[in-house]
């Protein structure tokens, strides 16, 4: 049997400790093992790591765990309403029958918070006000897989560690930084020695801090045209056009403020800016979310055609009066179904008798979110390059447009020649 706890530990301090301890204490029982599912990539926020993985992994052994197991690969991918439930899932398949996390509520407080998103069975949006907001999420969706594997990890909710306040690694990586890569002597007292050693070994040896590879994130989003940035996952519309507004970028704040205009919090920034540091497609994101649904660890609440028939539904609605606001909420907690939602439709476009003369039926047209905020298309053929609005009747402009800023529904675009002449296919993409 296992003993888990799933976690950055970045790096291990004493309240990490105390979660190792917890488990340690369990384990022993019953000469289980103690194991860190720990990730790698990027962090659970999305960000990069200030120490490497392997030098967190060893500071977990040194505190008391028995093995550490990899999370890769999903940081960058996906939020955490769909993370959680892959790395729950890989516990339960793994023997963990036992989990170990902290929290400033109660365990019954959070039963209680949970119980509503298990009804609902989706795990986005879940509101900033309530405390402890993950570990919620991680217990519902632990009770929302018990449907598939008739079995769940107990949980062991023990009080967050204060030391003048909560104990925090992002305090803790700043004041390192801040003190020009010394660790101050307040903060040795938050860790166990262990950590401290090997901080101090990592920062000798010039492993600390890990960053973003910046160089490569101002290229894409310096020279990156607008259907060539929608291509990407988690760039809406909105935020394509200030990425456009806001260069030249040189820095990291730039680039932050250019999302902050386009409305987006720091979690989504983190990702925004991992996706395009790694170069995620939609396409990339759809076909995870697809290889998990089909295994029935993602909810069907939050199914890729869930997103579409959502996008669909709201469209539909807000071209009867209702806000847009009003018909994703009733979408959400009636849990509306909508068969033969179209994946296809064809759009007109405005062309000078010149660029008409250019057109040839199968040309690609790459879809974008103009400058005005209108719906366009670009088409290349040879070095000739033809942008023009796209033409579409209102409820499917609306309808297209939620797609887009759905930040992972791929879409794509041809030109069609009919007898009235040219048009362009559009498609959305559901796999």
């Amino acid at each position: 049997m296992l003993i888990g706890i799933s976690a950055d530990f970045d790096p291990v301090h004493l309240g990490h400790v105390d979660l190792i301890n917890k488990a340690r204490e369990l384990a022993d029982k019953n000469g289980d093992e103690v194991v860190i599912y720990l990730n790698k990539g990027y962090s659970a926020n999305h960000g990069p790591f200030f120490t490497s993985f392997e030098a967190r992994r060893a500071m977990a052994i040194a505190a008391g765990a028995d093995k550490v197991v990899a999370i890769e690969g999903l940081h960058h991918r996906l939020t955490l309403a769909y993370s959680v439930p892959i790395r729950i899932a890989m516990m339960i398949e793994d023997g963990v029958v036992e989990y170990v996390d902290a929290a400033n509520v109660s365990t019954d407080k959070i039963k209680q918070y949970s119980k509503r998103f298990v009804k609902e069975g989706i795990f986005v949006g879940i509101p900033r006000n309530l405390p402890n907001r993950n570990v919620i999420r991680w217990f519902a969706v632990n009770d929302f897989l018990y449907n598939k594997y008739h079995r769940k990890m107990e949980f062991h909710i023990i009080p967050e560690l204060e030391v003048d306040g909560k104990i925090s690694g992002r305090f803790i990586r700043k004041s390192i930084i801040e003190n020009n890569m010394e660790i101050p002597e307040e903060i040795k007292e938050l860790l166990p020695d262990s950590t401290t050693k090997i901080l101090q070994r990592e920062i000798k040896a010039g492993n600390i801090p890990k960053d973003r590879n910046w160089k490569k994130i101002y290229s894409t989003l310096n020279t990156s045209s607008r259907p060539n940035l929608m291509k990407l996952a988690y760039l809406n519309g909105s935020a394509i056009n200030e990425i456009i507004k806001g260069r030249v970028y040189r820095d990291e704040e730039s680039i932050w403020a250019t999302f902050r205009r386009a409305g987006y919090g720091p979690v989504l920034t983190r990702l925004a800016i991992s996706a395009v540091e790694e170069n995620v497609t939609r396409f990339e994101v759809i076909k995870l979310m697809r290889e998990y649904e089909d295994k029935g660890v993602i909810p069907p609440e939050q199914s890729v055609d869930k997103v579409i028939e959502r996008a669909y539904y709201v469209a539909n609605q807000t071209q009867k009066g209702i806000l847009a606001h009003d018909a994703n909420n009733k979408f959400r907690k009636e849990k509306i179904a909508i068969k033969n939602i179209p994946l296809e439709f064809s759009g007109g476009l405005s062309l000078t008798k010149f660029e008409t003369k250019k057109m040839e039926n199968g040309l690609e047209a790459q879809l974008y979110i103009s400058g005005d905020g209108k719906i366009a298309c670009q088409i290349k053929k040879d070095k000739f390059k033809i942008k023009t609005n796209l033409v579409l009747p209102a409820e499917e402009v609306t309808y297209l447009r939620y797609i887009i800023d759905s930040q992972l529904i791929p879409t794509t675009a041809t030109v069609v020649k009919t007898q009235k002449g040219f048009r362009i296919k559009v498609t959305i993409h559901n796999s």
